[in-house]
This record gives C-alpha cells, sequence and structure tokens, in this order.
C-alpha cells in the first residue's frame, strides 16, 4: 500500500503542534551550552518562493542537529521592515515616481504606508515556516522598526566604538540617482539583467604636443572623473598619422582605425609612462585653474 505523504505530513506538523515539541526542546536544553543562529529575516511585503523554502531547510536543518548535540539552539523569528525593496512597492502603489513626489506625498504618512505594506504576506511566510517545519519563534519575533530593535543595534554599535573598532574612512557603493540614495548589492542584484551597451573610444590630448592618446571604455559616463590612463610597460604602441593629427595606440589594435593612416613611430609602454594629458572637458581646464 502507497502512503499518503502529504496526510502522513500534516499528521505530524499537528502532532508537533499539539504536543508543543518545539517549546518542550528548548526547556529540555535550557541550561545547555548556547548556539547562536542568526535568522536572516525576510519581508513580508513579498510572497514567499521555492527559494525561501530550500534556505529555511538548510537552516533548520543546522539548528536540529545542534539541538540533538545538547546545545541550546533559541530560534528567533524576525522580520525585515527596512529597505528599497518596501519603499519601491509602496511607491508603486501610490503612483509616485521620484524622490520629490514623495516627499511631496509627505514622508511620515509614507512611512506609515510602508509600515502596513510589510505585513501584506505575513500570514503566507508563517503558514509556510510552519508547513515545511521548520521550527521557529514566531510568536515573539524581533521588528527591525520597532524603537527597542533599533536601539538595541545603537547599543551593540557603541560598544565597538568604546572599544576603538571603529574608524571614519570611504567605501565605493552604488548609488541610485532616481531613489537618491546608495543601495546594496543586494538590491543592486534584484534589478540585473544582461544588457548590450555601447562603448566609445575617446582621444586624450597629451600637454604641449599635437598628439593624442586613445582609449576605450565602455562605462563613458565616468570621464568627467577620469583622472589616469593605463598603459602596459612590455605592450608595443604605434603613433600614427592620419590627416592633420597624431594618435597613440596599441600597435596591435591599429586595426581599429578607419580611413587612411601611417605608422610614423613605434614606442614600448614603458616609454608613455608619465605622459600628461589636457582634461577632457572646459570645465575640469578652468576648474583646476
Amino acid at each position: 500500500m502507497e502512503a499518503d505523504f502529504p496526510k502522513l505530513e500534516e499528521k505530524i506538523l499537528k502532532k508537533w503542534k499539539q504536543q508543543k515539541a518545539f517549546k518542550k526542546s528548548l526547556q529540555k536544553r535550557k541550561k545547555g551550552k548556547r548556539f547562536v543562529f542568526y535568522e536572516g529575516p525576510p519581508t513580508a511585503n513579498g510572497r514567499p518562493g521555492m527559494h525561501h523554502v530550500l534556505a529555511r531547510v538548510f537552516k533548520d536543518v543546522v539548528c536540529r542537529y545542534k539541538t540533538m548535540q545538547g546545545f541550546y539552539v533559541e530560534r528567533k523569528a524576525g522580520w525585515d521592515t527596512h529597505g528599497l525593496p518596501v519603499e519601491l512597492e509602496v511607491e508603486k502603489k501610490l503612483g509616485l515616481k521620484s524622490k520629490r513626489e514623495i516627499e511631496e506625498y509627505g514622508v511620515e504618512k509614507f512611512n506609515k504606508e510602508c509600515k502596513k505594506s510589510v505585513w501584506q504576506y505575513k500570514k503566507e511566510w508563517e503558514d509556510l515556516t510552519e508547513r515545511i517545519g521548520f521550527w521557529l519563534d514566531q510568536e515573539n519575533p524581533y521588528i527591525t522598526y520597532q524603537t527597542e530593535y533599533i536601539e538595541s543595534l545603537w547599543w551593540i554599535i557603541k560598544q565597538f566604538w568604546q572599544k576603538g573598532l571603529l574608524y571614519k574612512g570611504y567605501k565605493v557603493v552604488p548609488y541610485c540617482p532616481r531613489c537618491g540614495t546608495s543601495v546594496s548589492s543586494h538590491e543592486v542584484a534584484q534589478g540585473y539583467k544582461t544588457v548590450k551597451d555601447r562603448s566609445v573610444y575617446v582621444k586624450f590630448k597629451i600637454k604641449n604636443q599635437n598628439r593624442y592618446l586613445l582609449a576605450w571604455t565602455t562605462t563613458p559616463w565616468t570621464l568627467p572623473g577620469n583622472v589616469a590612463l593605463a598603459v602596459g610597460k612590455n605592450i608595443k604602441y604605434a603613433i600614427v598619422q592620419q590627416g592633420n593629427e597624431k594618435y597613440i595606440l596599441a600597435h596591435n589594435l591599429l586595426n581599429k582605425l578607419q580611413g587612411e593612416y601611417k605608422v610614423i613611430e613605434e614606442v614600448s609602454g614603458s616609454k608613455l609612462v608619465g605622459l600628461e594629458y589636457e582634461p577632457l572637458f572646459d570645465s575640469l581646464k578652468k576648474q583646476k585653474e
């Protein structure tokens, strides 16, 4: 006779619930050595998916294993109630298109809508957690927008500061001009897609010479902040005459030039080190003056 696995699953889950198996497993090991497992909290304004099932099963396996070894493994659920995904969801709902429109709508009103949004799929998350047998304290979760949670993080940061473990520095982070904020690598990845984009060839005029260094870039928006060009010291470069101008480029890239040209000299990259070129934009020239 074939087993009816869905019914068997429901029977076991019901038994666990009636016996309060999870709570008993914690009480039994209350005096045991602690094993701390930080539960990365979901944001409930989006429905859970199959990838969440996989992640939660992995977490549950680790926690059960340590519990079976006699450790006290307190598993506190949490809700991530901050972040750009929450704000973007509310922007769509309210039909807002920019940070300015959010400010016109009212930041306080917008925050209230965000707080409501994060609980939209709370029940689906709780049902999923229970259905897959993930033992987690969902009755007493931590919530990231609550004052006591925020203050607890401030307290932790203060401990780092008092021990001299913090310093002021610089870090390059992705920035969203539309949202007017920096974004995490995770938030950038949410909108990741492979695209074909144009590249540009740029000529940099060498100071006090009627010659140009040719460069290629796929990120032309960085040119206003350009401060240097890279050359390979062992690469052979060609100086070519084309019309009234002379260009310097790698010899094996001569095929990139369009039209007629004449190679008038060949040099190694080491000979180009230290050359200075003029700023690309007039505004930068004036700034330097």
